[in-house]
C-alpha cells in the first residue's frame, strides 16, 4: 500500500517511486542510495528551473543571484573539502616520517619485550638491528640469541617493548 511518502506525482498522474525510478532506467537496488547534491546536479537544477519558468512572472533577479552564489559557496566548499584531505594525507606521511626517524635512532641498542607463550609472560632479550612500518603498525626488527646460543630474527611490535639502551 502506498503512501504519500513513497509516491510520486508526474503530469496528474500518481506512481509508486520505486516503479517510476525503474520505469526511467534506475535499478530498484539504486532507488535512495545518491543523497548528496554535488555542483553538477545543483547547476543542472538551476539550469531547469531557468528553462522551465513562467515567462508572464520570471525569476526574481535577487532569487537568481541568491542561487549562484550558493552555487559558487558550495563549489568553494567542495575545493576545501578536497584540499582537506590532501594536507591530511601529506601530515600523515610527516608523522610515519618521524615515527620512522625516532626508530632508526635505536638501531644498535640492546632492548627488551615481553612475548606471551601459552599464557606465560616470557622476557626475551635482543639488539635491534632494522625498524619497520608495516600497514601503519611500527615494529623493530631484533636479532636474539637461543639457549644454544644460536642466532635467529625476529619482528618486536613497538608496544611489547619494555626497555631500549645499554646494557639491558
Amino acid at each position: 500500500m502506498a503512501n504519500s511518502l513513497n509516491t510520486i506525482t508526474v503530469d496528474g498522474k500518481t506512481y509508486n517511486y520505486e516503479e517510476y525510478m525503474k520505469n526511467q532506467g534506475v535499478k530498484a537496488s539504486e532507488v535512495g542510495k545518491k543523497s548528496e547534491l554535488n555542483k553538477d546536479a545543483f547547476l543542472s537544477l538551476l539550469v531547469t528551473q531557468m528553462q522551465y519558468q513562467d515567462p508572464l512572472n520570471p525569476m526574481d533577479n535577487g532569487e537568481y543571484l541568491a542561487q549562484l552564489a550558493q552555487f559558487s559557496a558550495l563549489e568553494q566548499m567542495t575545493n576545501v573539502s578536497d584540499k582537506l584531505a590532501d594536507v591530511y594525507s601529506l601530515v600523515e606521511n610527516i608523522d610515519s616520517s618521524v615515527l620512522v626517524g625516532q626508530l632508526s635512532s635505536m638501531i644498535g641498542k640492546e632492548c627488551q619485550w615481553v612475548e606471551n607463550v601459552n599464557g606465560q609472560d616470557i622476557k626475551c632479550s635482543g639488539m635491534i638491528t632494522g625498524v619497520s612500518i608495516s600497514d601503519g603498525s611500527p615494529s623493530i626488527v631484533a636479532t636474539v640469541k637461543d639457549a644454544s646460543g644460536q642466532e635467529f630474527v625476529t619482528k618486536v611490535d613497538i608496544s611489547k617493548l619494555t626497555r631500549v639502551g645499554e646494557g639491558v
